[in-house]
């Protein structure tokens, strides 16, 4: 942006300078909950493939899950944390798991 793009005329006398405001975007939690018939093995697929965790990290959260009854698989924006929401609850539905996710602001 050039000096010059930062000001508004008015008339040839008046300028008002303007400043560029930008808010960073609300981050949330994406968890997921356990249950008692998704396998383990499963919910670590998962990790892996929609939130490129590696083997270890996966296997941390997921026993994590298992131990406290819920656990976090990564903090996004609104609009990417919605979409591994869904993510995860279709790949579990499509595999005959009852594995639940959701989401809550950071």
């Amino acid at each position: 942006m050039s000096k010059e793009d930062k000001f508004v005329d008015f008339d040839k006398d008046t300028k008002l300078e303007t400043k560029e405001k930008f808010k960073k975007p609300s981050l949330y939690k994406v968890l997921l909950l356990n249950d008692d018939y998704t396998p383990m093995e499963f919910v670590v697929f998962l990790l892996q493939k929609l939130f490129h965790k590696n083997n270890d990290e996966a296997t941390k959260i997921m026993l994590h899950v298992h131990q406290n009854g819920v656990g976090v698989c990564g903090v996004f924006p609104y609009e990417i944390a919605e979409t591994k929401v869904i993510q995860v609850l279709e790949t579990a539905k499509k595999n005959d798991h009852p594995l639940q996710c959701t989401m809550e602001k950071a």
